[in-house]
């Protein structure tokens, strides 16, 4: 949780929920950058900088869907409101690499190979612990809950469902869900019959491909009677929006690689690449947080008026040769740069995967029948779920 208060009065803070991050870790790096800002800037000890911002770490198992209740039971009862979620997930379910692939495809099809890569090795078929120690629901064979699934798009469903009470009381109206995505968010690695991806080699590229179709389409007329159920809203306010970001390419630890290699062969391979032009390396989960924290911070006039103007859209995070970050819209399949026929003028042509083609009606119409499909479908999962855990309430927490 970050509380900032840009303002005097108890009624300015700013109130944002970021998921998916080591959290003792994380808050530690952030109140040594902030220290660090402080110094740089001469800072007194009424600077802004530290005092306006209070850091607060949870713990929650997206995995685990009583652990996912139990924590938005406590931040309901704790938070006075809710402005900003940034959904940040990324567990893969990779196995490990396909060494033939890559020592070929690396210098052959460099930097795209780097970008959108063909040689992560998936597990397929992962499935979470069972999600109620009862006995006599267990004996009834539950519905199965993919684990990468789960992690990167379902506890996240479900934790934003359970929190939407506060948005109706963000500072800014509407309150924003950010959604991080990928740029490997292939069209082909979704499938709406395997929604979980249980099937599929790629359920890590599934997930992400889901969650750009699920915020792209949360706007749209048809989707409307299952986004509504999903963030309900006061009569007075306006249901919060969804927003979809992506962080680049940056190095984590999403492949079980040893730390040498991250380091220093994968982080060199990716300078070169930014050196050769492309501008999704941004190397460093620093930079590669860009357009999510602009996404969070920026005016909601300034978010309207680019929306109304070019669409809704994929914001990325994007660095030039020299290391400078910047935010740019990034072109889905299915859905171009703003959903609009004929208008790519914002997607230069290094920046798009090699097999992408330009969007036509029937593409675009196709991934609305899809959102439409997949907004049902989770729907669909959240109230089964839901259901199922008010009969075991009060099993596990």
């Amino acid at each position: 949780m970050v509380d900032s208060e840009p303002a005097s009065t108890e009624d300015a803070h700013s109130y944002t929920l970021v998921t998916g991050a080591n959290s003792h870790d994380t808050i530690t790096k952030l109140r040594d950058h902030l220290f660090r800002k402080r110094k740089h800037h001469k800072a007194s000890e009424k600077s802004p900088l530290v005092p306006k911002v209070y850091l607060q770490a949870e713990q929650v198992d997206l995995n685990y869907l009583p652990s996912i209740l139990s924590l938005s039971k406590k931040l309901l009862r704790s938070l006075p409101k809710l402005d900003s979620v940034i959904l940040n997930a990324g567990y893969g379910g990779f196995t490990g690499i396909d060494w033939l692939n890559a020592l070929w495809t690396i210098p052959t099809h460099f930097p795209q190979s780097v970008t959108y890569p063909t040689f992560k090795i998936g597990a397929v078929g992962l499935i979470t612990q069972p999600q109620t120690q009862n006995q006599e629901i267990r004996a009834t064979s539950p519905p199965q809950l993919g684990q990468v699934f789960c992690s990167n798009v379902f506890g996240h469903y479900l934790l934003t469902h359970a929190l939407a009470p506060l948005f109706s009381n963000a500072s800014h109206n509407p309150g924003r869900v950010i959604w991080l995505s990928s740029l490997e968010a292939f069209e082909s690695s979704l499938s709406v019959s395997d929604i979980q991806g249980l099937t599929s080699p790629m359920a890590y590229e599934s997930t992400k491909r889901l969650t750009d179709v699920l915020a792209l389409t949360s706007s749209l007329p048809s989707t409307q009677p299952f986004v509504r159920r999903f963030l309900p809203s006061r009569s007075d306010h306006r249901p919060p929006k969804q927003y979809v970001a992506h962080p680049g390419i940056c190095v984590t630890n999403i492949l079980p690689l040893p730390e040498f290699i991250l380091v220093f062969i994968v982080a060199s391979v990716f300078y070169i690449a930014r050196w050769l032009g492309s501008p999704w390396h941004t190397v460093t989960a620093y930079m590669g947080a860009c357009a999510p924290v602009w996404l969070a911070l920026a005016s909601q006039d300034e978010l309207d008026a680019t929306e109304d103007r070019k669409g809704a859209g994929k914001w990325g995070s994007s660095t030039n040769v020299w290391g400078e970050e910047r935010v740019i819209r990034t072109e889905v399949e299915g859905w171009g740069i703003g959903g609009k026929v004929g208008d790519n003028r914002n997607s230069p042509r290094r920046a798009r995967p090699l097999h992408v083609t330009e969007l036509t009606q029937e593409k675009r119409e196709e991934i609305e029948e899809v959102g439409r499909a997949c907004w049902k479908e989770m729907e669909r999962l959240r109230e089964e779920w839901e259901n199922i855990l008010q009969e075991t309430d009060g099993d596990q927490e």
